[in-house]
């Protein structure tokens, strides 16, 4: 998609298939049987005046992700002019421009528009740079379609989009368009079935992205996990005919202050998962293709990272498998010694994810990062908790959760944090080994946060439980059926944190 920003142009004056602008309704009363006042979020008069009449009907509320189209809208130049609710005045934000720019792109597509502009929101609630950014995100994921392989695919894609906002809006909306491409190549990956995206592909994929942009990155086999005592990652490889990948990826700005914090971002890259042994029923197993996602976004926060040149040095660690049933495949009731020298009993072949992420989180300590952060589709627990409205974060340190947190305030994404507390590792205690890989039936998520944080150790770590969020099972009207990409944006922002 060619993207531009439109500075101080005005709306009536743009000759576009598609005028797109933004409505809030007004009305303060908290009754929800309350007639709506919609309202334009512009001081354009034509504008005002082409949406009067419509407006005043009754038809349109301005309800969040609301649509009415106008065709020929009077004294505009624009053949169509779409105005998109955001819902009630005093609450709307730029995370809901972010949806409702997404969703006048959905609106676009299926009716044959390849181009539309965007007119920014005006308004104290709406910071140009803050607003640029969301819509430009939310454009781009709106504009990714899952149908890759389909014979009869159309090509629906909008070519062209036009923001017409303040001056001041340029560098939010550079970051926009960054992000939302990187969020698009992390659900690219994720998107691609097991037999295309194996480990092999993926370390491939991660490489080409690094020479884009000019992180170094190199990928190891086997051998790599033997030589460095992974154990735990070679465990869940060992039942599969494809080999695993070790994939680093390191970004080092030359202004990175000299003794300064390392990050290290750690994904689990399962780019097929059967359960192994412990094998997974049936039925939906085709969509653990996505159990890569968090390796995924780890590779997606890189191609922004790269972009973006935040000032701190990151290093970014993909473990990639696939975990597979056969006659090498590992057994519940074996035990693993992990790279950082602790065994593991093996409970359940399907809790993979965390014994490869061990060796990762060690592997990214050694490598010298201070700081650490993992993602993971990690378990169907965090699904129980949390549904599918907020992903699981876990902290095992105030002030790295604290930056966490403040990059939720521009990422939009919607984390909600869970306990680590010590009587949950009662729960993994093994009687034959230091560990094992599961505490039972309860508190699941919270219990493999716990594995995980044994081999975090006292570096400060955040975790990511991403498994209820990564994939998108019905479509919304901002973004289609199938993987999200979420916390491409999050990661990227905590990492911004640490720069300077």
């Amino acid at each position: 998609m060619k993207t531009e920003l439109l500075k101080g142009k005005s709306p009536s004056q743009i000759e576009t298939p598609l005028l797109v602008v933004f409505a809030t309704d007004n009305n303060a009363a908290k009754d929800k049987d309350a007639k709506a006042e919609p309202g334009l979020l512009t001081g354009d008069a034509a504008l005002k005046t082409a949406a009067e009449a419509v407006l005043a009907g009754g038809e349109f509320k301005a309800a969040a992700n609301e649509t009415l189209l106008l065709h020929a809208p009077a004294g505009l130049k624009a053949a169509r002019l779409l105005i998109v609710g955001l819902g009630k005045a005093a609450k709307a934000t730029p995370h809901d421009v972010r949806k409702a720019a997404g969703t006048a792109v959905r609106f676009a597509k299926p009716r044959g528009i390849r181009a539309l502009t965007v007119l920014a929101p005006e308004g104290a609630g709406f910071p140009a740079g803050a607003t640029a950014r969301a819509i430009a995100e939310g454009a781009l994921v709106a504009d990714f379609d899952p149908d890759t392989y389909r014979s009869d695919r159309k090509d629906q894609s909008v070519q062209s989009l036009g923001v017409i906002a303040a001056g001041e809006a340029e560098a939010g909306f550079r970051e926009g368009v960054i992000v939302g491409e990187s969020q698009n190549f992390a659900r690219y990956l994720v998107n691609e079935p097991g037999n295309r995206m194996t480990p092999t592909v993926l370390g491939q994929k991660a490489a080409e992205m690094c020479r884009e942009f000019g992180v170094k990155c190199e990928v190891y086999g086997a051998e790599k996990l033997h030589e460095l005592k992974m154990g735990a990652f070679w465990s869940v490889s060992q039942g599969s005919a494809e080999p695993p990948a070790l994939i680093v990826m390191s970004y080092e700005p030359a202004n990175a202050k000299p003794g300064g914090p390392v990050i290290g971002l750690v994904g689990k890259g399962i780019t097929f998962d059967t359960g192994g042994i412990s094998i997974k029923p049936s039925d939906n197993m085709e969509k653990m293709k996505y159990d890569m996602a968090g390796g995924a976004a780890m590779i997606g926060a890189m191609r922004a990272i790269a972009q973006l040149k935040p000032a701190v040095k990151v290093i970014g660690v993909v473990c990639a498998a696939e975990n597979m049933p056969s006659g090498t495949a590992q057994k519940p009731g074996d035990v693993q010694i992990a790279m950082s020298g602790k065994s593991i009993e093996i409970i359940n072949t399907d809790a993979e994810g965390r014994l490869v992420l061990a060796d990762g989180l060690a592997y990214a300590r050694q490598l010298g990062a201070t700081h650490l952060i993992d993602a993971a589709t990690l378990t169907g627990a965090v699904a129980v908790a949390l549904g599918t409205v907020n992903a699981g974060v876990f902290a095992n340190e105030e002030d790295t959760f604290g930056k966490f947190s403040e990059g939720l305030k521009i990422s939009g994404e919607r984390f909600w944090r869970l306990p680590l507390e010590d009587e949950y590792r009662e729960q993994i205690k093994s009687d034959i080994a230091d560990i094992k890989n599961t505490g039972g039936r309860y508190g699941g998520a919270v219990t493999a946060a716990m594995f995980l944080k044994e081999f975090a150790e006292d570096t400060p770590w955040i975790h990511l439980d991403i498994a209820s969020m990564a994939w998108v099972d019905e479509p919304k009207s901002w973004m289609a059926k199938g993987p999200s990409g979420v916390a491409v944006r999050s990661i990227v922002e905590w990492v911004r944190r640490y720069a300077g």
